[in-house]
């Protein structure tokens, strides 16, 4: 009898055990919401899809402008009428430079992956952004916030291939260089916190304007320091091919700067319209001439807007189609005309750091030091961002809680252990250590009452 109710007893015990084993969501499963593409990752200076050299083929595309202050991801009118004429184009990319962190995004990003086209996300917005020339009063919590909630809701879909910590922050060769220690810190920002909070690697890096006198400055301060501070890639917008060739647009010369670098590169906009369109652009992109070094690169800009840029203009807002204007049909033609090489392109297989720029006339840092993140955003690290407050909030340029000091190079967290953790679909889950007193109690249980049953 007593060996009996000693093993209901046992039994009993190891169901307890089981429990305090079973890892417990600590918030609803939620019905896996990711695209079904293969993802990217960067390797080398190179994009892979797998073994597979992935090329960025693609379009900038922000409807209506910044000044529209709209996320056309997350209007499904919108977004499926352009899906059907991104197919037509043949690009396999969109850069989106505006998006609502507080909406939901399920029905286009699964129509954007569907057609076989990734998404390159900016994580600012003109409430949220780095102020060129006040940084460290606008690199504050609330705007870490932001950033962050953007991160929370496009790393989960597959076709979001990396994310931009910034655009065209410095502009000339002067003031504005200042800022980039703040967007340097934001890339670093960006890249810890999708580790802490145990998300895919999804790459983070900067979309440069193209100032000559500083280009390089900018280029080699964003991949140099130490791993933790140094972006995941980088891009830059180019407008210099006006209807020419390889050679008179400078890009030969490009092409030799950014020779090892390090870093894949892309150019995040080209596309001038001076003297014309012939996108001739996209057969150097994808020439043996250039992707040994480049990965591709974005035209600027699929709608037509007050710049002049677009390929195709909307009649209206809500227009249930759109009017394919001449560069619709050349750039379609290009692109067909060149398709991505097969093979690694000869691209390099070691990432490596490169050496800091020094202070001159034309790039004012003179320093390795980066800002450490506001006081304010460290707890985010740990419990998340949570709700973004999309494109309607009060803004952070003015919110305080700036970083008050400098860290060491790459450093500005506090070391966080954190009691819980997200698996690959972003649910959480209680540690190992949380179950620490369940399992204890158990244990005793069984030796308690095996002693008592034993006498």
């Amino acid at each position: 009898m007593r060996s009996a109710t000693l093993a209901s007893a046992l039994a009993l015990a190891a169901r307890v055990l089981l429990v305090a084993a079973t890892p417990t969501p600590t918030e609803p499963e939620q019905p896996c919401k990711r695209a079904s593409l293969p993802t990217v990752t960067a390797s080398g200076n190179a994009f892979w899809t797998g073994k597979t050299r992935f090329y960025v083929r693609g379009v900038d595309y922000q409807p209506g402008g910044s000044s529209a202050m709209k996320d056309p991801l997350a209007d499904t009118t919108v977004c499926l009428r352009d899906v059907a004429e991104f197919k037509e184009l043949g690009i396999n990319t969109i850069r989106v430079y505006m998006t609502d962190n507080s909406a939901n995004h399920d029905t286009c990003m699964n129509a954007l992956a569907d057609a076989g086209i990734y998404v390159i996300i900016d994580a600012n917005n003109p409430l949220y952004s780095i102020n060129r020339y006040d940084p460290a009063t606008s690199y504050n919590h609330e705007y870490l916030q932001s950033v962050f909630a953007t991160i929370d809701e496009f790393i989960k879909y597959d076709n979001t291939l990396a994310f931009f910590s910034g655009n065209e922050v410095i502009n000339d060769n002067i003031t504005s260089t200042l800022a980039a220690r703040y967007v340097k810190a934001t890339t670093r920002d960006m890249r810890q916190y999708i580790g802490k909070r145990g998300y895919r690697k999804v790459p983070v890096g900067y979309s440069a304007a193209d100032v000559s006198q500083n280009r390089m400055q900018l280029a080699n301060y964003m991949n140099c320091g130490t791993d933790d501070a140094r972006s995941d890639f980088f891009a830059f917008n180019d407008y210099s091919w006006c209807n020419t060739n390889f050679v008179t647009a400078g890009w030969n010369q490009k092409v030799r700067n950014f020779t090892d670098y390090g870093l894949p590169i892309f150019l995040s906009e080209y596309g001038c319209i001076t003297n014309g369109r012939d996108f001739g652009e996209v057969a150097a992109l994808m020439s043996p001439e250039m992707t040994s070094v480049y990965s591709g690169g974005l035209m600027y800009e699929y709608t037509l807007e007050e710049n002049g840029f677009g390929i195709v203009q909307i009649p209206s807002p809500e227009s249930p189609s759109v009017n394919e204007k001449e560069g619709f049909a050349k750039f379609a033609k290009a692109l067909s005309a060149n398709p991505a090489p097969s093979g690694d392109g000869g691209f390099t297989s070691t990432t490596k750091a490169v050496a800091c720029p020094t202070k001159d006339a034309d790039w004012l840092i003179d320093t390795t030091l980066l800002p450490a993140i506001p006081e304010g955003a460290k707890v985010f690290m740990k419990d998340g961002a949570g709700a973004g407050p999309g494109l309607k909030g009060k803004g952070s340029m003015n919110a305080g809680g700036s970083s008050t000091g400098d860290a060491s190079p790459g450093s500005g967290t506090t070391t966080v252990t954190p009691t819980s953790t997200k698996n690959s679909a972003g649910i959480a889950t209680i540690g190992a250590i949380d179950k620490a007193p369940l399992i204890l109690t158990a244990l005793v249980f069984v030796l308690t009452l095996s002693g008592t049953l034993l006498l």
